[in-house]
């Protein structure tokens, strides 16, 4: 506190990071530090950190409120010095709300951006002193779209997008658990429609094959038993025909033979 403005800034945006970490929220993926942007105007813009939210809207945070003229306030034993460095404080948050609605971080961002920006003080006692001593502060800073929050308020405000986030996700996953259901399901269909067609296919097959073998091995004249026939009459051969069809091709024949009868 007792450094100068840039050293209490670099304490201030560490501790604000801290307050990130432990916010619930995951870095890059909910919220974004040090993101430089170009405005229209071509001035390059930095807020020391972005907090995303469902549907592209984005929160701005700033940590660079002064404190040079609270820790003198905080270190002066001397009543009428005290009241001169609250005075300072409070017109140096006052500046600082200035300067920060001046940014337009708002119309930066436009439709994914809310209407207001968070002034984060790091400091709570220097948050409840301003506020105690300037009572239209906080409606003042309000009115140009600022939020200031200490960071009790801060971390509770974070915790509470980490909840919407959580509560986004779960959805986001029913869809997802519905859309993989109506893909598995539609696999499913197209298996069942594939294995009826195997089974007529198979039917098909059956009935062919039934039909080959009873050319092979039923009726007179019958392609076994002239094979068996040939071989009777002393055809050389190695091989010999399955018993089974031998005997259906021998008792086709008899049939064929009593029926004549």
């Amino acid at each position: 506190l007792k450094g100068d403005t840039k050293s209490q800034g670099n304490w201030g945006e560490v501790i604000l990071e801290r307050i990130l970490e432990s916010s619930g929220l995951t870095r890059d993926r909910e919220y974004i530090l040090q993101e430089s942007t170009l405005s229209e105007e071509g001035r390059r813009l930095q807020p020391d950190a972005i907090v995303l939210l469902p549907e592209g809207k984005k929160v701005v945070i700033d940590s660079k409120v002064s404190l040079i003229h609270y820790e003198r306030f905080t270190s002066s034993s001397e009543d009428h010095e005290q009241v001169q460095h609250l005075k300072q404080f409070i017109t140096s948050i006052r500046s600082h709300i200035k300067g920060l609605g001046e940014k337009h971080y708002t119309e930066l961002y436009r439709d994914k951006s809310l209407d207001f920006i968070l002034m984060f003080m790091p400091v709570e006692p220097a948050f409840i002193l301003a506020l105690q001593h300037s009572e239209n502060l906080y409606n003042e800073a309000y009115e140009k779209g600022i939020v200031m929050v200490s960071p009790t308020t801060l971390l509770a405000t974070l915790r509470t997008i980490a909840n919407i986030w959580k509560h986004e996700y779960q959805n986001k996953n029913v869809l997802l658990i519905a859309e993989e259901a109506g893909k598995l399901y539609d696999k499913f269909v197209g298996l069942v429609d594939d294995l009826v067609k195997v089974g007529k296919q198979l039917k098909t097959t059956k009935g062919s094959y039934d039909d080959a073998m009873n050319k092979l091995s039923t009726g007179t004249g019958n392609l076994v038993g002239r094979a068996e026939k040939i071989k009777d009459l002393g055809a050389k051969t190695k091989k010999r025909l399955p018993e089974p069809i031998i005997e259906r091709s021998k008792a086709t024949d008899q049939e064929f033979i009593g029926s004549r009868e």
